[in-house]
């Protein structure tokens, strides 16, 4: 038996790996599990180019609890080791880069990532651990050896009784770590860190109907039958998925398998994904992965972090930003690339520029997905527009290049429900939505019931009209007004529609100036000018005597401000002001003027005002009353 110190000259460096990575304790396993993965998976290429005798076989990686003895055992049947190769790798190599650590994280908070580093991931045992103890036996068939220590830089290194290859690593958890030696706990670990680990991975065993075994069915004399039980035999209970759909080709893959997976992946999730995108590419990195497009609300709120980021197979976090390109965390799936850097920690992201290639390279070819779908089978994706629209507008406001390549494919919708390429708008609309100043304008509603009045109005002219209701269309209609040459935006209640899309010719108004000077005193005296601008305008006689408007620039900004960013002066905290617009021309708005008493008048004036803000659904509580007790009276 041989004894010694490792080498390192601070004597306190296991009270820092605990004190440091307090927080993140429960990664100890993985950290281990992917040690006995590596020896496993060396072990697989020097047998297959002739530089090991052993025979491969189907090699696992066992958990075992020995709740009695308080032990946690992780034993693989990987390529071993010497005892010379102990000494190198665990008492010298893992702690070479003792004193650089402690000089770089002395003033870190618990939750500085260190693991993985300078060679600690074995030493993350320590975490957890009063003891730990390696036996193993190298693929060279030397002697099997043991290695203790306490958690102190000694050890002891002597032969062991150890006839098979691998190692096994035995932990004797501490006092206050027992959670570690409870079954559910373990597998909690097993199912969120080693889920798709390349090497089957065991833990305990468990029932299932014997495949070879087939039950006999028989009748009685009267003719009815009985099936025999199945027979039930014990197997190895494997954790894992050793090779999960995204390691596998995309011609390999059938749409089955892509829902298999996804599935696997959100076992609580019932709904089908809309589609799914196969990430393969080999340079200038190395990354795989598959993302799906769950169905999407309006709701800027939706749950993120649900796409998985893996390093060879090994679950890294949920949290990809960096990684993926924002608009994109509302997706779902998995990513793997081992040329993703991680400082100090597998879970902590360094931002160099091979992520910038990663996430340049994502956006591209969910763009390219994107349009390869709108082409193949457009009837299809106008069906799915709803359901995705939110992270096509968000990536249109998020990302040059998406916004460049999404003129493919990103859908304007009429509130007729046809569905128009912006290409396509501009084409359909030109002739007649262009204004006396040659500026096209895009007419478009928020809401089809509320805005059913200016809809029709605008319908009655032969103008389209757009169903634009997604909570950042203010910010994406800002964006196209500033990319695209000579258009622009308008909401059908934004005005009334003459003065929308403006003409030559303008209608002759019925008042002469006088009688639109005393209307206009008449209407300030009655209407509160704390809330509504009045208006007057030569329209259709046909068209309403009174219209609720809102500037378009002035709620635009406000909606912009509340949905984050692009307000001016603190528009989002201003009171709602509305334009009160008078049609001169109507019959009823002669009435009010040529009416005998100030009574009536008033009269005249609240109800027609009243009728224009039920249009708006701006009519509520004590005023709604009052309007149906006065309109009651009208009808006696």
């Amino acid at each position: 038996m041989a004894k010694g110190n490792i080498n390192v000259s601070v004597e306190n460096i296991f009270p820092l790996i605990k004190k440091f990575l307090y927080s993140d304790h429960e990664i100890f396993l993985r950290e281990l599990i992917s040690n006995a993965t590596d020896a496993t998976l060396k072990l697989k290429h020097l047998t297959s180019i002739g530089e090991s005798k052993s025979e491969y076989g189907e090699p696992k990686i066992e958990i075992k609890i020995d709740k009695e003895s308080k032990k946690l055992h992780i034993i693989d049947q990987g390529i071993g080791m010497t005892a010379d190769e102990v000494e190198k790798y665990i008492n010298q190599i893992a702690f070479s880069g003792a004193e650089e650590f402690l000089d770089k994280y002395k003033d870190a908070g618990k939750d500085a990532g260190i693991i993985g580093h300078f060679g600690l991931g074995f030493y993350s045992s320590f975490m957890v651990a009063d003891k730990v103890e390696i036996i193993t036996k190298s693929h060279t068939d030397a002697p099997a050896v043991r290695w203790t220590c306490d958690g102190s830089p000694e050890f002891t290194l002597e032969e062991a009784d150890r006839k098979d290859r691998g190692t096994e690593i035995v932990l004797h958890i501490s006092e206050d770590e027992q959670e570690f030696l409870e079954e559910a706990r373990i597998k909690e670990l097993l199912t969120k860190y080693n889920k798709f680990m390349p090497i089957p991975i065991k833990f305990g065993t468990k029932e299932i109907n014997d495949p070879e075994f087939t039950p006999k069915t028989t009748k009685d004399k009267d003719g009815k039958e009985t099936t025999e039980p199945h027979k039930q035999i014990t197997v190895d209970d494997i954790i894992n998925n050793p090779n999960p759909a995204w390691t596998k080709q995309p011609a390999d893959l059938k749409d089955e398998d892509y829902s298999s997976f996804y599935r696997e992946l959100y076992p609580m999730q019932f709904e089908e994904p809309l589609f799914h995108i196969h990430l393969n590419v080999d340079y200038p990195f190395n990354l795989t992965g598959i993302l799906y497009f769950p169905k999407m609300t309006n709701d800027l709120n939706i749950q993120k972090d649900k796409i998985q980021l893996y390093q060879n197979q090994v679950f890294v976090t949920d949290n990809v930003e960096g990684i993926v390109p924002e608009f994109l965390t509302m997706l779902r799936g998995v990513i793997d690339s081992p040329d993703i850097p991680l400082n100090v920690s597998r879970s902590y992201l360094q931002a160099d520029g091979n992520v910038k290639k990663i996430s340049s390279y994502i956006t591209r070819k969910v763009a390219d997905k994107l349009k390869s779908l709108f082409n193949n089978n457009r009837e299809d994706f106008e069906k799915k527009w709803d359901d995705i629209k939110i992270v096509i507008e968000y990536g249109m406001l998020s990302e040059e290049k998406f916004f460049e390549k999404a003129d493919a494919f990103a859908l304007y919708p009429s509130v007729d429900g046809k569905f128009y390429t912006f290409e396509e708008l501009t084409n359909a609309i030109k002739a007649k939505q262009t204004d006396k100043d040659d500026k096209m304008v895009i007419l478009y509603a928020s809401n089809k019931d509320e805005q059913h009045a200016y809809i029709q109005a605008a319908k009655d002219k032969d103008y389209e009209v757009l169903l634009l209701d997604s909570p950042i269309v203010s910010h994406l209609m800002q964006r196209l007004e500033t990319s695209k040459e000579n258009i622009s935006f308008a909401r059908v209640d934004a005005d009334h529609i003459d003065n929308l899309i403006k003409k030559d010719d303008t209608t002759i108004s019925k008042l002469s100036e006088d009688e639109k000077t005393k209307l206009d005193e008449l209407l300030k005296e009655v209407v509160p000018s704390e809330k509504f601008m009045v208006q007057l305008e030569a329209m259709d006689s046909n068209a309403s005597p009174f219209i609720i408007t809102q500037p378009e620039f002035m709620r635009r900004m406000k909606e912009m401000q509340q949905t984050g960013g692009g307000g001016m002066f603190g528009m989002g905290n201003m009171p709602e002001i509305y334009n009160l617009v008078v049609n001169t021309n109507h019959d009823l708005v002669n009435e009010i003027l040529n009416t005998k008493t100030r009574k009536k008048q008033e009269r005249l004036i609240n109800q027609s005002l009243d009728l224009a803000r039920l249009s708006q659904g701006l009519l509520k509580g004590e005023e709604l009353t009052n309007f149906i007790k006065r309109s009651y009276d009208m009808i006696k």
